[in-house]
């Protein structure tokens, strides 16, 4: 009896050891199955991401761009291109149709504010919204309101932005923003020297059917001539018109300084840019589809923001060395005094929105 109850108090303790041990090692265990867990949750979220998008029914997005793709427009057009491919693996595919190929920019936001499908998405100048009724937009097109890029960036991060982008949306226009970007400020070049503001008095310049880019031509003393994009060209070339505007990096893009080789830097307005999609199409994708459009409309936009002012400071270098004229303004204030009625009358139904974005610099 005693040898069986001390062989029964060896095997219970040995049990006790056993059983501290297997609960030590499994507290151990799950901490580094937890530990590993969340390792390799982070690092293959993107990867999960994308076979999440992968699976999803395939779509193609036509996407209407009127410059070419080697300029600073068409290559945030190509970045977001890639990085929504990439990060849908491969179940969205964006079809960039550039050079104007499927019409102006009003023809291009003609027909997807018509609906039908044809044409999904594009890369519009910002204030492009402004004549179907997008009065907020039209705020990043009033002259002289950001005073530099920081400015308008600050802008472009604030949460101001996505009000903005989503304001074609309510309104029921049947689009909205996804991203915002830019391509440098806007400048005026001509057929014939322009050296000073009165320069352009009672030249004949472009512009787009768009009022503040109008009523500001008008302020400045000369004749505003809407003409679209893909014809400017030809409009220089016969004296239809003598003048018009655009960033640096268009300017060379479009061939213009074969046709105009004058440039004055007076920085206008900066080239505010904004990528829009269909609600039609939008509402087609899925979520995570939705969600690899969102986070490549981020990417495309801080791309957008490195690439800009080091690709326009290279475009001015070589414009100089290839003969044409540029005429730096060394003091704006006379042409922000000659838009002062023109800036007023664009802000009153927005004044403290506007005032907000002057309050960010």
């Amino acid at each position: 009896m005693k040898k069986r109850g001390l062989n029964a108090l060896i095997l219970a303790a040995i049990a006790a050891v056993s059983l501290t041990a297997c609960g030590g090692s499994g507290k151990n265990a799950e901490t580094k199955d937890t530990n590993t867990t969340a390792a390799v949750s982070e690092s293959t979220s993107e990867e999960e991401a994308k076979a999440d998008s992968s699976s999803d029914e395939a779509v193609t997005l036509v996407f209407a761009e009127v410059n070419p793709l080697d300029t600073i427009v068409g290559k945030t057009d190509q970045a977001f291109k890639e990085k929504v491919e990439e990060l849908s693996g491969g179940s969205i595919q964006i079809d960039i149709q550039a050079s104007g190929v499927l019409g102006a920019e009003n023809d291009v936001l003609d027909t997807m504010l018509g609906g039908g499908g044809t044409i999904d998405m594009s890369r519009i100048s910002a204030f492009a919204l402004t004549s179907y009724g997008a009065n907020k937009s039209k705020l990043l097109s009033i002259p002289y309101t950001f005073a530099g890029r920081d400015h308008y960036w600050k802008f472009v991060n604030s949460d101001l932005s996505p009000e903005f982008l989503m304001e074609p949306h309510d309104i029921g226009l049947g689009v909205r923003g996804l991203f915002y970007g830019e391509e440098g400020f806007r400048h005026f070049f001509s057929k014939t020297p322009i050296n000073s503001m009165e320069d352009l008095k009672g030249l004949k310049i472009r512009v787009s059917s768009d009022p503040v880019m109008t009523g500001m031509v008008s302020a400045l003393g000369a004749n505003p001539t809407v003409v679209s994009m893909n014809e400017l060209y030809s409009a220089l070339q016969t004296g239809v018109v003598d003048a018009a505007e655009q960033p640096i990096a268009n300017y060379k893009g479009n061939a213009f300084q074969e046709v105009a080789p004058n440039l004055i830097l007076d920085g206008h307005t900066l080239g505010a840019i904004e990528v829009i999609v269909t609600d039609e199409a939008w509402d087609k994708l899925s979520g995570s589809q939705q969600k690899a459009m969102t986070e490549a409309a981020q990417y495309a936009s801080d791309f957008n923001k490195k690439a800009s002012e080091e690709e326009e400071n290279k475009v001015l270098e070589d414009l100089k060395a290839n003969g044409v004229k540029v005429t730096e303004v060394t003091d704006i204030t006379k042409w922000q005094d000659a838009c002062k009625d023109v800036i007023a009358e664009n802000t009153k139904e927005n004044a403290e929105l506007y005032q907000k974005i002057l309050d960010m610099k």
